[in-house]
C-alpha cells in the first residue's frame, strides 16, 4: 500500500518523475557497462554510446528544468520584493501623515487648554473683585 502511495506521489510530482528517470537511466548505464566489460573480456568490443548520450541528455533536461524553476522563483521573489518595497513606502507615508495629525491635535489641545486657563483666570478675577 505504501509503495503504491509513493508511486502515486511520483506520478504527480514532476521532480520525482525526473529523478526516477535519472535513476532508471543510471541503472541502465551500469548494466550496459557491466555487459560491456563482460563482452570486452570475451573479446567483443562493441560499446553503446547512445546510452551515454541519453544519460547526458536526461541530465541536461533535468538541470534545465531546475534552472527554469530557479529563474521563475527568482522572478517571483523580485516581484514580492518590489511589492514589499512599495508597501513599505506607503506605510512610511501614512505614518508621517499620522505624526503630522498627532502634532496638529496636540497643538490644538494646547491652544484650547491655554484659552480655558485664561477664561478661568478671568472668572477668578471677576469673582475676587
Amino acid at each position: 500500500m505504501s509503495k503504491r502511495r509513493n508511486e502515486d506521489n511520483a506520478d504527480s510530482d514532476p521532480h520525482l518523475v525526473a529523478m526516477s528517470e535519472v535513476e532508471a537511466r543510471i541503472r541502465d548505464v551500469v548494466r550496459n557497462d557491466v555487459a560491456y566489460l563482460r563482452r570486452h573480456e570475451s573479446g567483443d568490443d562493441a560499446r553503446e554510446p547512445s546510452v551515454e548520450v541519453g544519460v547526458n541528455s536526461l541530465i541536461q533536461r533535468v538541470a534545465g528544468t531546475s534552472l527554469a524553476e530557479i529563474e521563475s522563483l527568482i522572478a517571483e521573489l523580485e516581484a514580492v520584493r518590489d511589492i514589499l518595497h512599495a508597501e513599505g513606502q506607503r506605510v512610511q507615508r501614512e505614518l508621517s501623515g499620522y505624526a503630522q495629525l498627532s502634532q496638529a491635535s496636540m497643538e490644538s489641545t494646547r491652544m484650547i487648554a491655554d484659552s480655558v486657563a485664561q477664561w478661568k483666570r478671568a472668572v477668578d478675577e471677576l469673582q475676587n473683585t
